[in-house]
């Protein structure tokens, strides 16, 4: 609000007319105005609304004062709670300036972000959350009994969890919440601990999946399935973004976090690329109490100034990564929410900390995270590159901090986030066809990794007897 207290006073205006309020006049300087003046307008024009749900609506209408007073004055979303109890809003959709504008929009035209620097526009609509962010969500996704007893099953596993630990700036550190990794069979069990690499080093403890976890499996995938068709047509154009996988959806991993108790989180993090390959989809089923999941998009931060346009997107011209501000969506309990192909290489999430929580009568203060994954089999760790100096599989990663290769994929070296190693030097820009499959692997260079997967088998295995 520093722009509107220094700022030079207004000249008083005569007071407006019942038709036009004069202040808000679209001609006028309004539309000049910051995000903070035209707030504290709007803020003494309806002094019961809080600045929130101002923002939100505001937003939705582009930055239009008058057309959002008009809206304020006819009907008001419910305030999101920050209270113990589950927050409800309208949709956005109901403070649209005109629905004939919004219907003739082809639909492969991609809506325009709402959220702002230093806001959170929180969202609880499933049409809003597809609308504006790289997600959709299917609330009440399983029968009642069927999810209580997901939960069930997977809290008492939770019992056992461990946090990760990993290094961070030189410092070893532990993830806030626990988790469990689990997989389809005995043989991807094997191959998980001997050949694929997590945070620079084997995870010991994979599970194979329980019995509810692979029934439940056979639903997401045909969810997943159908959400991602939905999307292609509804928001690709038609067509499947490049490098995304032309094949069905089919998880085969799936890791399960546990929250428990308000303040365990995750912070702002993308989804590691290394076995799922570029565009992955992920299905996040939620259960136990709600928590609040945010998204920001990625935007540049070497330039402040030059528009960046991405695969399907408007261009974007602010490039500070909080500039874009955040979108909270509130995952209940039983909700399946599909995380689309332009997600990890383009956005970022975290769960983040809460104040209060309202106990669920199963889980009590904890929430349990279960994310299906699919990993190729063109990346498995067989097929590859692998830093020879380090002797650990390369990590899969993609260029998003500077304009120059944006949106570029490549492997690098991942010892350094073991604890007790230095990572080298190792770089190698990563190549794929259409689809997404590696290209440029000769037949040479593949055997030669094979022969260091096998000696590195032979080693843990060593370590082990």
């Amino acid at each position: 609000m520093d722009a509107f207290v220094t700022r030079k006073k207004r000249k008083c205006s005569p007071p407006p007319s019942p038709q036009v309020a004069q202040p808000l006049d679209t001609d006028g300087d309004a539309h000049e105005e910051s995000t903070d003046v035209k707030l504290a307008i709007l803020s003494s024009l309806h002094p019961t609304i809080d600045q929130e749900t101002l923002l939100d609506i505001l937003l939705a209408h582009d930055g239009n004062v008058e057309a959002t007073s008009q809206t304020l004055k006819t009907r008001l979303p419910k305030k999101p709670s920050t209270g113990n109890t589950v927050a409800a809003q309208s949709s956005l959709r109901s403070f649209a300036v005109s629905s004939a504008s919004s219907d003739s929009a082809p639909p492969s035209k991609r809506a325009k972000v709402l959220s702002r620097k230093g806001a959170t526009l929180h969202l609880y609509d499933p049409v809003d959350i597809s609308e504006h962010t790289p997600c959709t969500i299917i609330h009440n996704f399983l029968p009642a009994e069927e999810a209580n007893s997901l939960l069930k099953e997977l809290l008492e596993e939770s019992k056992s969890f461990d946090k990760i630990t990993f290094k961070l700036f030189d410092n070893v550190v532990s993830s806030p919440h626990t988790s469990g990794f689990y997989v389809g069979s005995y043989k991807e069990l094997q191959e998980q601990k001997h050949e694929y690499v997590y945070n620079g080093s084997r995870m010991t403890d994979v599970r194979t999946l329980t019995p509810q976890l692979e029934r439940v499996k056979a639903r997401v995938q045909e969810a997943v399935n159908q959400e991602i068709q939905e999307r292609i047509r509804t928001r690709y154009g038609g067509e499947k973004l490049k490098y995304q996988s032309p094949k069905p959806w089919t998880p085969n991993a799936a890791f399960v976090n546990c929250y428990n108790g308000p303040q365990e989180n995750v912070g702002w993090h993308s989804d590691q690329l290394t076995y799922l390959g570029p565009r992955p989809i992920i299905g996040s089923l939620s259960l136990g109490v709600t928590r609040e999941f945010r998204v920001r998009r990625i935007l540049p931060q070497d330039d402040t100034t030059t528009t960046h346009t991405t695969n399907n997107d408007p261009n974007i011209t602010n490039t500070n990564p909080d500039l874009a501000g955040q979108i909270a969506l509130h995952l209940p309990h039983n909700s399946l929410l599909v995380m689309h192909a332009d997600m990890q290489e383009e956005w970022k999430h975290s769960v983040s900390p809460a104040q209060a929580i309202d106990p669920h009568p199963v889980a009590g203060n904890r929430r349990i995270n279960i994310t299906y994954r699919h990993y190729r089999a063109g990346f498995h760790p067989r097929n590859t590159p692998r830093c020879r100096p380090c002797g650990v599989p390369a990590v899969l990663r993609v260029v998003t901090k500077k304009r120059e290769n944006w949106g570029r994929y490549f492997w690098m070296c991942h010892a350094g986030n073991v604890p007790g190693k230095e990572a080298c030097e190792f770089f190698r820009w990563a190549e794929f066809d259409g689809d997404g499959e590696p290209v440029g692997v000769g037949e040479g260079e593949l055997e030669g990794r094979l022969e260091g997967v096998e000696q590195e088998n032979v080693n843990q295995e060593k370590e082990t007897q």
